[in-house]
């Protein structure tokens, strides 16, 4: 019986493999064919800058790969970058799957012309030359427009090439203050020939490369505004800088916070002289004058008021009672605004709505213990009192945000006025508590225990509140280090962001290192003609980045 069985079973198996076995194994080839290649990037060796990254053109009919390299390295310097230059290139291709690439690439010599051989799917096989060229930019654009006499500052759309003055009076010949895409040129020039902005005036733009031109009309004008808040869409990144290799600032960890004026962002670094960046496009323009309040607990943290008034303070009671000095403008000197002795740990944190030259509300959370902030007033540009009310947040579970929590007041003028409160305990969620019951009234979505939140502010514009919180990875593996900002026009409207920074992309994991400190900032900033909001975040050891945002009607 088993033989007959097992002669049953051999019978069926040779007539499957009859049927089958005959036949080749199915070739993985796509219905499609494409090119196989599809870039080639290249990168100077031992440069972190994030603009260390060359793209290239590919000519697939005459086999030429071309990768472009500005004239200028790095890009807004006035550095010449030569054929020479490019002897030693780090490369790497894009390539369609299954398709190979020989010689293997890791450098180039790009002095000279270089074969490499692509073999596609098909096993057909290409050559192309890679070549580099340097080529002067061909971007023709204006930026930032400002009148300099009557510090009128102009509505810039890009989209149109107009630029709008908004002024009801005369306004005369003057000179302008311009930024313009690199190495572009003007004609006229508003930066050296006064022009009579009561009329229109157009000004011819020409690019690096002598050839692409732009023509914008510069007239006086008030655009129209969308209804209501923000233009949707309109976020764009008009700057990212990486706090180590563009700015250079040397030490990790220590980099915390972010103080924005009419003309500058300055950033604090423990320790050190903060340096100051130009607001609208990012390039470093000076140090601080500050070395009588360096150190690493005394110039611990740093934010700005409305009017451009700098404030930094020390980290309390480690460096002893509670200071924050006032640096009226980048070209001042520090004076002792407050003190205060009240032994509470004071100091990663604080945060100031409105102007100490008008009203103003200052809070500063108490770190270590339950969910209690210290809150000053000033009124006409005068403290109430040097002593600060301590208050108490109630709903948030968690027993104390310990070292991240960050409170921002929504109305200078009214100590009343709700307000926003951002930290790390359960729920972990952005607060909007009520004013005068200091219960939390509405969330924000909930954020992984595995990240920090320690910044939070609040802007009004075009008529509508906006609310941002960060939040970031202090570890070497995950990825967060992302930014969220809402509407918050109503209780109901903080529950999903509006807008989201990338994850992955600014923070300090993915750049210099760890943020071992889990640090960092957000500022919200309004422009004085109510066109623009500017949203600032720092990652520290990451990047510092501006998004800005519009109300104009297109």
């Amino acid at each position: 019986m088993k033989n007959n069985i097992f002669k049953l079973i051999m019978a069926l198996a040779s007539i499957l493999f009859l049927i089958g076995g005959c036949q080749s194994p199915e070739e993985l080839i796509p219905s499609v064919s494409r090119d196989g290649i599809n870039s080639i990037t290249a990168s100077f060796m031992g440069d972190d800058s994030s603009e260390n990254s060359f793209s290239s053109e590919i000519d697939h009919n005459n086999g030429i790969i071309t990768i472009v390299f500005p004239y200028n390295y790095p890009r807004t310097s006035n550095n010449v970058l030569t054929l020479a230059d490019l002897d030693h290139m780090r490369v790497s291709a894009n390539l369609d799957d299954n398709v190979t690439i020989s010689p293997a690439l890791l450098y180039m010599d790009l002095t000279k012309d270089n074969l490499i051989t692509i073999t596609d799917q098909t096993k057909t096989k290409k050559q192309y030359k890679v070549v580099a060229e340097i080529r002067k930019s061909a971007e023709s654009a204006i930026t930032s427009f400002e009148l300099i006499g009557p510090g009128l500052v102009g509505v810039v759309n890009e989209e149109n090439k107009t630029i709008s003055i908004i002024a009801v009076d005369e306004i005369g010949p003057t000179l302008a203050k311009v930024s313009l895409s690199h190495g572009a040129t003007m004609s006229p020039d508003p930066r050296e020939v006064e022009l009579d902005y009561n009329e229109e005036v157009k000004i011819t733009v020409t690019a690096q490369n002598g050839t692409s031109t732009s023509v914008y009309t510069v007239k006086k004008d008030v655009p129209a505004k969308v209804e209501i808040g923000m233009r949707e869409g309109s976020g764009k990144v008009l700057w990212a800088k990486k706090l180590q290799s563009d700015l250079g600032i040397v030490p990790l960890n220590l980099t915390g916070g972010l103080a924005v004026t009419k003309d500058h962002v300055v950033i604090n670094t423990r320790g050190e002289e903060s340096i100051y960046l130009n607001r609208k496009t990012g390039e470093k323009e000076g140090t601080l004058n500050m070395s009588s309040i360096v150190g690493s607990l005394t110039n611990f943290y740093n934010t700005a008021d409305d009017d451009g008034n700098i404030f930094v303070n020390n980290l309390a009671p480690n460096a002893g009672s509670f200071k924050i000095w006032r640096i009226k403008d980048v070209t001042s000197t520090p004076e002792l605004y407050i003190e205060y002795n009240g032994g509470e740990a004071l100091g990663r944190k604080i945060s100031i709505k409105g102007s100490v030259d008008k009203d103003a509300i200052i809070t500063a959370p108490i770190y270590g213990e339950g969910k209690h902030f210290l809150r000053w007033e000033v009124k006409n540009g005068a403290l109430v009192s040097t002593t600060p009310e301590k208050l108490t947040i109630s709903g948030i579970e968690g027993a104390a945000w310990w070292d991240n929590a960050d409170i921002v007041y929504s109305n200078p003028s009214d100590v009343n006025s709700d307000y926003f409160a951002a930290y790390y305990t359960p729920p972990r969620k952005l607060a909007w508590v009520d004013g005068v019951t200091h219960a939390v009234k509405a969330w924000g979505p909930e954020i992984s225990g595995n990240w920090i939140v320690n910044a939070v502010d609040h802007a009004m514009f075009n008529n509508n509140a906006y609310v941002v919180q960060n939040s970031i990875n202090s570890f070497t593996w995950g990825s967060d280090d992302t930014i969220l900002l809402f509407d918050a026009s109503s209780t109901n409207s903080i529950s999903t962001p509006i807008w989201n920074a990338p994850i992955g992309t600014y923070g300090g994991k993915d750049n210099a290192g760890q943020n071992a400190n889990g640090t960092g900032d957000v500022v919200l900033k309004v422009s004085d003609d109510g066109y623009y909001m500017h949203l600032y975040f720092m990652f520290t050891n990451g990047q510092v980045v501006c998004v800005q945002f519009d109300a104009i009607a297109r």
